[in-house]
């Protein structure tokens, strides 16, 4: 398990897009997030106090979860002097990025060296089936979007806090990094092998009550070319009842692709 509360890492984020994963935790678990700690040059804020890694651990913070998701998922060497200190201070170190925390020497290193640990959240922990098409008992809602990055876990996330609300049955079943760390588990989808994907969906949302609705967060986007292919495989194992379609009507280009 990963140990709260957190200080949320934004690095040199370039826009406040860039750190959706920790806007998503500050904003859905705030009595997880203690502050952030910004570098140089950062261009985001998700509004908790900054800190220093002194100030953070004073404030009871035990892990620095990396709050930014970049294009490629990729640790910089800019990062990786501060991702040390805070090994070294005694926190523990969470990641959804594509650039594994364990696949870093230096940081596996300082790890061993403090006795601290390194949480992976985007590495599959279960053998997933390959998908078969069955018709599951229950019914399932999927976020789906026309770009990247337009709201698909909020949209979710709300729907399923105003289900319970309401008193109806209803589970938010987390398809990404952001998601895994909001609700502590789910299937981080775009790391899963291409041919289990739809079935690590179905896999998420099993068969389950007449009455009960499966909240499932979209990934990707329906016409995102770098993407589309995680929107269909939620598509075909989630077999949802209904879809909702999140947009962003100023944006003038796809989510880095000016052209």
């Amino acid at each position: 398990m990963i140990e709260t509360p957190y200080l949320l890492f934004l690095g040199d984020a370039p826009d406040q897009l860039a750190v959706k994963v920790a806007q998503g935790i500050k904003d859905w678990r705030p009595d997880n997030a203690v502050g952030q700690l910004r570098m140089e040059g950062c261009k985001a804020d998700v509004g908790l106090p900054d800190m220093t890694l002194a100030q953070a651990k004073e404030a009871g913070a035990k892990t620095m979860v990396i709050g930014v998701a970049n294009r490629g998922g990729t640790i910089s060497a800019a990062w990786r002097a501060v991702l040390v200190d805070a090994l070294e201070a005694g926190f523990d170190l969470a990641s959804g990025l594509h650039n594994l925390l364990r696949n870093e020497p230096e940081l596996v290193a300082a790890a061993q060296r403090a006795g601290r640990k390194l949480h992976d959240v985007r590495v599959p922990s279960v053998e997933y089936p390959i998908a078969n098409g069955v018709k599951r008992s229950g019914k399932r809602v999927l976020a789906v979007g026309t770009d990247c990055s337009v709201g698909k876990m909020y949209t979710a996330l709300a729907l399923d806090s105003a289900l319970q609300e309401r008193g109806m049955k209803s589970s938010f079943r987390a398809t990404g990094q952001t998601g895994i760390l909001i609700t502590g588990e789910g299937v981080p989808l775009d790391a899963v092998v291409a041919d289990f994907m739809a079935g690590s969906i179905e896999y998420l949302t099993p068969d389950n009550d007449d009455d009960h609705w499966d909240v499932i967060e979209g990934q990707g986007s329906l016409f995102h070319v770098s993407y589309s292919g995680v929107t269909l495989a939620l598509i075909h194992g989630g077999q949802p009842d209904a879809l909702i379609l999140c947009h962003e009507p100023t944006r003038n280009t796809m989510r880095g692709l000016p052209d």
